[in-house]
């Protein structure tokens, strides 16, 4: 259990410092024979730093209430 709140806490802490990320597509616009036209389109994924910070809690409470074996 020590392990699952270590990771969380790290996952928590990277959550509050990076607020999202941006997934890039390519979408076909014109394909005439030999000739291709592409766009990149970006889709953002975006949460909360709150969200990290209820992770990090979490883990921490995880990291200290599990029994030392």
């Amino acid at each position: 259990m020590k392990n699952i709140g270590i990771i969380l806490i790290v996952i928590g802490a990277l959550m509050m410092i990076f607020t999202g990320f941006n997934i890039i597509t390519k979408k076909k616009v014109v394909d005439i024979g030999p000739v291709e036209i592409n766009k990149d389109e970006k889709h953002p994924v975006n949460w909360s730093p709150i969200v990290g910070g209820i992770i990090l809690v979490a883990g921490v409470v995880v990291t200290f209430t599990s029994k030392k074996v």
